[in-house]
């Protein structure tokens, strides 16, 4: 029962993977077709993320009052039918709405799910979560490629991703009882406390953590947001060839995950992600490139050493901060994380219509620098014994 749990699990988190790289792809063809500004993007974005910091932090409260299973389900509902939503809309106005319920189950899904394998799993289950996010950030661009390649059909390629994402709604209805008899929640929910931010940021490697994820998250989302738009403008590619392109990013990161899930075992979380900072670094050097080629691979191997940074981080997160509080911080970093997916690719747009795409490369090795520092302050912090949040 425990393993058919874990693999609905990682079938829920796909789904979150789902809609995140969808609009990023399509907006090239989406702002050509509705006669858009190219930082326009930033206000559907916006509205999607501000939703999901919201319900970051009431995560823990919502899942202490009405438990994990029921989270989780209807914020999977909620993505469905946002998803669906974008498919029929006409306009910015019905992109913005659609946005809304996107982002409120968006952020039920990612911090409950997170905190849940996070207290009762291992360190590879929390790669391999991730991992799963992977796989639908990275097969939903691929499906939106062909659909672009039909008349740049971009409402077709949200159409399809709906039905695939309502299956997994049922899903998660119907799997209710299963969460029930799974010992594990028990241990999840009653020993968890709801704790202020404030108290959170007395801890010294909370503060440290909460960056790195905010500088990992930039350099994240402006690939999500902006890499297809980076290489139509700034590589000459068409919209089509784009989002093929950018698969590989998706990939990259998939794969990333996964053999951090593979390597936990043998090699420290820590480790992980000091190696997998170092190759960040190396392919943000490569999108300096002007063959559309070498960028292409830049970005697979940005993807393959920023992707484990996120999972590694959320698995050290009960042994840093206590499980009775790791609910609470998740949130709390689920917020931050929110935060910077929704700022720098806002403030990447404003930055590249005054400029232009060409600056994504110097954007991502700032965002580089941020995460790099405060690793070496986390990692300085963890050689000490963290004082808890009192009771």
């Amino acid at each position: 029962m425990a393993t058919l749990l874990v693999i609905i699990i990682f079938a829920t988190y796909v789904g979150l993977g789902i809609p995140d790289s969808l609009f990023g792809t399509a907006w090239p063809a989406i702002y050509t077709e509705f006669d858009l500004p190219i930082s326009y993007s930033n206000f559907v974005t916006g509205i999607m993320y501000v939703g999901t910091i919201v319900s970051s932090l009431f995560s823990a409260r919502l899942t202490k009052k009405f438990g994990t299973p029921i989270v989780v389900a209807f914020s999977t509902a909620l993505t469905a039918i946002a998803i669906l939503g974008f498919s029929f809309s006409k306009n910015m106005l019905m992109l913005c709405l659609c946005a809304i319920p996107l982002g409120f189950g968006a952020g039920g899904i990612d911090n409950v799910l997170n905190t849940y394998v996070a207290l009762n799993y291992k360190a590879t289950h929390v790669n391999f979560l991730h991992c799963s996010y992977g796989v639908g950030v990275t097969l939903s661009p691929f499906l939106m490629s062909l659909a672009l390649k039909n008349s740049n059909n971009w409402q077709g390629g949200y159409r399809i991703m709906f039905f695939f994402q309502l299956a997994l709604t049922v899903m998660c209805f119907l799997s209710i009882p299963i969460w029930k008899k799974v010992k594990e929640q028990k241990a999840t929910e009653d020993e968890t406390r709801v704790v202020s931010i404030s108290q959170l940021l007395k801890i010294p490697i909370a503060r440290a953590s909460l960056v790195i994820y905010f500088g990992s998250c930039a350099v994240e989302s402006v690939c999500l947001a902006w890499g297809s738009t980076f290489l139509v403008n700034s590589k000459e590619l068409t919209p089509e060839k784009a989002a093929q392109m950018i698969t590989f990013y998706f990939i990259g990161m998939t794969l990333g995950r996964f053999l951090s899930g593979v390597l936990v075992n043998k090699i420290s979380p820590k480790k992980i992600i000091v190696v997998g900072e170092s190759i960040t670094l190396i392919a943000i050097i490569l999108t300096f490139a002007s063959n559309p080629s070498i960028a292409g691979i830049g970005l697979f191997f940005i993807g393959l050493g920023n992707g484990p940074i996120f999972p590694n981080m959320t698995h050290l997160t009960p042994i840093h901060m206590g499980r009775d509080i790791s609910q609470s911080f998740i949130g709390l970093q689920g917020a931050i994380s929110y935060a910077s997916i929704l700022l720098s690719p806002i403030t990447f747009g404003l930055l590249a219509e005054k400029l232009s795409t060409d600056i994504f490369s110097v954007f991502q090795i700032i965002a580089f620098i941020i995460t790099s520092v405060s690793t070496c302050v986390m990692l300085k912090h963890s050689k000490q014994i963290q004082p808890m949040v009192e009771k």
